[in-house]
């Protein structure tokens, strides 16, 4: 069980990847702020939690554990947990969608050390973690593989053709993480292609079925390692995470799914962020 020292020390993490994110988004001028800030807490667990296998000094180590992400628009929040985790210097991070920059607005296969593949159109990334799966599977390596995708993707027909695959196959080191914050790029998903109820269908396709708080470390890390003691099946957690976490003229508006905070507007964030919501005084006050 995470000790409540350890789950402070993530909290305090994800605080920083969530800044660094509003940097990053200011300085670059475009980019995705509600998915990126609501997933700050589970890849803070992932890579800081004693979850993934991985060493930045050798990042393409064969028994890595191997993470893929999806819904590559939301790639600041993986680029800040990486350059945090010391695969890249942090200052590389302000390049993000400049020209020439490693740093791409939606991730590039091994264009960064830590990337596993390319994003871009949505609902393709279960297809390519399957694919890592049974690789390892040929060369008789027990790595694991994680699949960061969004909710609304799952409105796409290639997931469902996957996650019939995995559960058919019994890809029990296979785990999707689901960023199930109800929103997507013109507003509620249940508004526009309901997808509830996800637990059903996904244990009907013979897959274990986790539910949590996207925000509860204890829970996201108790998650994952349930998980990997699961061997009859594939495991997705559907994580509930709330989009634009931590910057209140953010959170559940998908207005901010595809947009960027101007000057004014990631001062307020960052002040937000370093005054947690006003709790404490910030430190560059």
């Amino acid at each position: 069980m995470i000790s409540d020292e350890q789950i402070k020390k993530l909290e305090e993490k994800a605080n920083e990847i969530r800044q660094d994110i509003i940097k990053m988004l200011l300085e670059a001028g475009s980019g995705h702020s509600a998915g990126s800030l609501g997933m700050a807490d589970v890849f803070a667990a992932l890579y800081f939690g004693q979850v993934l296998k991985y060493d930045p000094k050798n990042p393409w180590m064969e028994d890595r554990d191997r993470v893929i992400l999806s819904n590559g628009h939301i790639c600041p929040v993986w680029y800040a947990t990486l350059a945090h985790a010391g695969f890249f210097l942090h200052e590389e991070l302000m390049t993000l969608r400049k020209l020439n920059s490693r740093l791409q607005g939606h991730p590039h296969y091994r264009e960064l050390p830590g990337v596993e593949n390319t994003g871009g159109p949505l609902g393709q990334g279960l297809s390519q973690a399957i694919g890592h799966v049974l690789a390892g599977r040929m060369d008789q390596k027990d790595y694991r593989v994680y699949c960061l995708m969004s909710d609304a993707e799952l409105q796409e027909g290639q997931n469902w053709e996957a996650i019939m695959f995995a559960g058919k196959n019994n890809l029990h080191n296979l785990t999707a993480i689901i960023d199930r914050n109800n929103i997507q790029i013109d507003g509620f998903t249940e508004d526009i292609m309901p997808l509830e109820n996800l637990v059903d269908k996904f244990t009907a396709f013979n897959w274990s079925v986790i539910e949590i708080n996207g925000h509860d470390m204890a829970e996201i890390v108790a998650a994952v390692e349930k998980a990997k003691t699961i061997f009859e099946n594939p495991t997705v957690i559907i994580a509930h995470t709330i989009p634009g976490k931590g910057v209140d003229f953010m959170q559940w508006k998908h207005e901010w799914h595809g947009k960027s905070p101007k000057a004014d507007e990631a001062k307020n964030a960052l002040h937000q962020l370093r005054t947690l919501g006003g709790k404490i005084r910030s430190e560059h006050e």
